[in-house]
């Protein structure tokens, strides 16, 4: 597993980041050889927050904790990304059988949204995002949906020819598809 530690707004000891390598690399186990744990670290009013991402091939897993000892957050997230890894544990076996990390995908670029005029005020875009859109299935798309920790996730669609959809979370604890029509 190959680490990357980034400290915002603090400056750490080695020893932080020699633990976080030692905990966070428990979980290689889990995983293909070709792995990255980005590991953020930052301190804001007090609390000690970590934001941990793996990346596996086309799988990503990101959790976010804070607590009051860096350390502690450190096992938090660890914990974090355990109980996503058993939680999803039958569906990503099934990924893993179908070689789901070594599939070769396309890459298609996210046109951002820039709204004119008058409604710039009331709509303001504070953040954009560019990803690759990756061929999956709607249920590979739930379950990358739920390791990331997101409320939706857009992808193309494998039953449907590659067609642009959108998966998300619906507030009766259901998930909602939104499929391209033309």
């Amino acid at each position: 597993m190959k680490f990357v530690f980034t400290d915002k707004k603090v400056n750490l000891p080695n020893k932080v980041h020699a633990y976080a390598e030692k905990k966070v690399g428990k979980l290689d186990r889990y995983f293909k050889a070709d792995t990255e744990a980005a590991v953020v670290f930052s301190v804001e009013k007090g609390r000690n927050n970590v934001e941990l991402t793996i990346r596996s091939g086309g799988t990503i897993i990101r959790v976010a904790e804070s607590t009051s000892d860096m350390f502690a957050t450190i096992d938090a997230a660890v914990s974090s990304v355990e109980r996503q890894l058993r939680k999803n544990k039958a569906r990503l076996e099934k990924r893993l059988r179908q070689d789901a990390f070594s599939r070769s995908v396309d890459v298609e670029e996210m046109s951002s949204f820039a709204p004119e005029g008058e409604e710039e005020e009331e709509f303001r875009i504070v953040r954009t995002k560019r990803f690759p859109i990756k061929l999956m299935t709607v249920e590979e798309a739930v379950l990358q949906m739920n390791l990331v920790d997101h409320t939706f996730f857009a992808f193309k669609n494998a039953d449907d020819d590659g067609s642009f959809a959108v998966v998300y979370k619906r507030n009766d604890g259901g998930y909602g598809l939104i499929e391209d029509d033309t």
